[in-house]
């Protein structure tokens, strides 16, 4: 599968500069067109481009306002915009720096210009994403590590508690993976764990739901907005298709199952129940659906 290509959003109320723009970089990138500085605003949010190309002089909202609205959002302040310009002296170059711009086109377009500072500029990006993904996920799996499964469960935690909403949470472990590994060898193992993981992908559908690899051979998923019920259909969905998944090792197949203590909760504020409480009963369930069997799903409300 070749790899997501990345996006531009160019605003420019002039038909002629998107025009010369799209032919420009649309070889190169996926490009969307808007001539509004205020409908830009709405359809940001919904493309996600990677890089935005901003008109200064719009007659609607000027680009120095539309930044400002950009960066002044959590959802679109880390967007890298590049002014398009006709305006000469220093002053407007300025003033776009100190807003937040990361660049500036000048006009009339030179295209070898052009499309080295736009590819500048991705190259950077995705060198931070690159970073910054290596820093969050699990070398083996690739699925969420420890680290950011901690940050993402702190921010649900207290997202819950302002809002009065259940947060659901999946505690899984794979079960006798010291035997697998005994049996099968630590290699297979490692092919033991990334298919859990896959499998954990498949079923984790929603953008908000989070899962990472918690430790050793154990998994963990954040459920937003889930009551227990929610949560056990989810924890039940895993277990079932981890033990019907066929793991192809180098000297055969093997099968693995899981056991899964799930919570669900609204946390109370100023209450004495707090996140680690959370996490240690889940534990607990997840332990007593290994000690009465395995391949089983046990709640923090049975014991």
């Amino acid at each position: 599968m070749e790899p997501k290509r990345n996006s531009i959003l160019i605003v420019d109320d002039e038909v002629m500069n998107l025009k010369a723009l799209v032919q420009m970089l649309s070889q190169d990138y996926d490009v969307f067109a808007e001539k509004s500085g205020h409908d830009c605003l709405e359809i940001v949010k919904k493309i996600k481009p990677d890089i935005i190309l901003l008109d200064i002089k719009m007659p609607d909202t000027d680009g120095f306002q539309v930044i400002k609205s950009l960066k002044a959002d959590k959802d679109t302040s880390d967007i890298p915009v590049i002014f398009i310009t006709g305006l000469s002296g220093h002053m407007s170059e300025v003033q776009g720096f100190a807003l937040g711009a990361v660049d500036y086109i000048h006009k009339p377009f030179i295209e070898p210009i052009v499309k080295m500072r736009v590819k500048s500029q991705m190259e950077i990006l995705n060198l931070l994403r690159k970073v910054q993904s290596m820093s969050v996920t699990d070398d083996l799996t690739g699925i969420g590590n420890r680290r950011f499964f901690n940050s993402q469960l702190n921010q649900e935690w207290e997202r819950a508690k302002r809002q009065q909403q259940p947060l659901g949470f999946i505690l899984m472990d794979v079960d006798d993976f010291k035997k697998f590994n005994e049996l099968y060898g630590h290699l297979n193992g490692d092919i033991a764990l990334m298919g859990v993981a896959d499998v954990i992908r498949a079923v984790i559908t929603r953008a908000g739901d989070t899962a990472a690899r918690w430790g050793g051979e154990e998994f963990a998923v954040i459920l937003p907005d889930t009551d227990l019920s929610g949560a056990l259909k989810i924890a039940e969905s895993i277990r079932m298709s981890v033990e019907k998944y066929n793991l192809v090792l180098d000297n055969g197949n093997a099968k693995v199952t899981v056991s899964i203590g799930v919570h669900s909760m609204i946390p109370v504020h100023g209450g004495d129940y707090n996140i680690i409480n959370y996490v240690a009963d889940a534990d607990k369930a997840l332990y007593r659906a290994k000690d009465s069997g395995k391949n089983k799903i046990c709640t923090v409300g049975e014991f």
